[in-house]
């Protein structure tokens, strides 16, 4: 089997956070840095509010603009009365990806154990782009990426992965989304 190119992946990065700017947004620069040294490409990222209408504006846009393919959301995931990063994504989703969720404990709780359950961590996907809810948290934010974006955003990862079903996410809408 000959080996494959890499194919850079058009990533957004959404951080949900009532109190963060730029200047202070540790955890969604850690996924800027890691998603620019694997050598894709930032198509776009923004703070808003933990608001359903501010999060589901900005993703609803993210999904429509054939710029980007996979929209990743940081912070809002876990109790608090002002977590809604889940109740925003989920109506949106066409197909929810429940193994990313239970990956992403599984990876969680080997770094801090139990506490892994205070997070709704989870992913979808809708109009033919991949969406994920991780926690707030630069740890979590760097556990994510390196545990399974790293990998599952890479063309060259064998058996699979989720670039090369990328034309098939909407086949049976005949969208042209994906065509590059």
């Amino acid at each position: 089997m000959g080996t494959r190119d890499f194919i850079p992946m058009k990533i957004a990065i959404l951080t949900v956070s009532d109190t963060r700017t730029l200047a202070n947004d540790k955890s969604g620069q850690v996924l800027v840095d890691r998603l620019q040294k694997a050598g894709h490409i930032l198509a776009d990222r923004a703070i808003v509010k933990d608001d359903i209408e501010a999060i589901q504006t900005q993703v609803k846009q993210w999904i429509a603009d054939i710029s980007v393919d996979v929209v990743i959301s940081t912070g809002g995931t876990g109790f608090t009365g002002r977590d809604v990063t889940p109740e925003a994504m989920m109506p949106l989703f066409e197909k929810q990806m429940d193994g990313f969720s239970w990956l992403f404990h599984k990876i969680s709780f080997e770094k801090i154990g139990t506490s892994t359950i205070q997070s709704r961590a989870t992913g979808g996907v809708a109009g033919a782009t991949y969406i994920f809810c991780i926690p707030g948290s630069s740890g979590a934010c760097k556990d994510a990426w390196d545990g399974i974006f790293a990998s599952q955003l890479d063309y060259r990862h064998m058996p699979c992965n989720f670039v090369e079903i990328m034309p098939r996410l909407d086949e049976h809408l005949k969208r042209q989304k994906l065509q590059r």
